[in-house]
């Protein structure tokens, strides 16, 4: 448990490069990264992802590997190399995705719990649950739907739950608390003026939260 999940997004990043935004994410602690540039045609795309999961693992040398996801784009993650894929509502369903590419880790992006519950029959291996909190992401015009809502997620599903929106080193411990495996993360990191310290305090949280769960349970 307590792992972080990074998800991009260059028009936060204060002119910072993706890659290097992420690099100095994995810097920090960070091992799981998302590219969610949606707006960019397929080989800008593909040459970003590639980008990311080279400076990535550079910045990581040989002590592991981090794993690359890419939005919506399953044909991008199969062509770029990349570990995984983050589905939704709106891309190819996770079933089919799990018959072309039975080797790629496969996310879903779910806003409610039926979403979460047919992702995981299908196939995920984790969901997204969002937005948990207030957030100011571009584009996210759903109300928060809570740490209650969020709860009875985590207790529904067996695979793992990130919680996604508003998410700050300070809310960690909460969110935790609740049953999900980590958080995923975009502002608190992509326009920290030190992405990699703002990385770090999250992982930290992340990981001394679900110390004290399991000493707990």
């Amino acid at each position: 448990m307590g792992e972080v999940l990074l998800i991009t997004d260059r028009t936060r990043s204060r002119d910072r490069p993706v890659e290097e935004v992420a690099a100095a994410a994995v810097h920090g602690g960070v091992r799981m990264i998302q590219v969610r540039e949606k707006d960019l045609p397929t080989r800008p795309l593909l040459a970003l992802v590639r980008a990311v999961i080279r400076t990535a693992s550079a910045a990581l040398g040989a002590a592991g590997r981090v794993k690359v996801f890419v939005n919506d784009r399953l044909d991008v993650a199969l062509a770029a190399g990349a570990q995984g894929v983050q589905l939704g509502a709106s891309t190819i369903p996770v079933a089919a995705a799990r018959r072309i590419a039975p080797g790629l880790a496969i996310g879903y992006s779910a806003h409610a719990i039926e979403e979460a519950l047919e992702a995981e029959r299908d196939g995920a291996d984790f969901v997204t649950f969002s937005p948990v909190f207030e957030t100011t992401s571009p584009g996210v015009k759903a109300p928060a739907q809570g740490l209650g809502r969020l709860a009875e997620v985590c207790g529904a599903l067996r695979i793992p739950v990130f919680a996604l929106g508003g998410i700050t080193a300070e809310c960690v411990p909460e969110v935790i608390a609740v049953g999900t495996q980590g958080v995923a993360i975009v502002s608190a990191v992509t326009e920290a003026a030190d992405p990699a310290a703002a990385a770090e305090a999250i992982v930290k949280a992340c990981r001394g939260a679900a110390c004290l769960k399991e000493r707990s349970e």
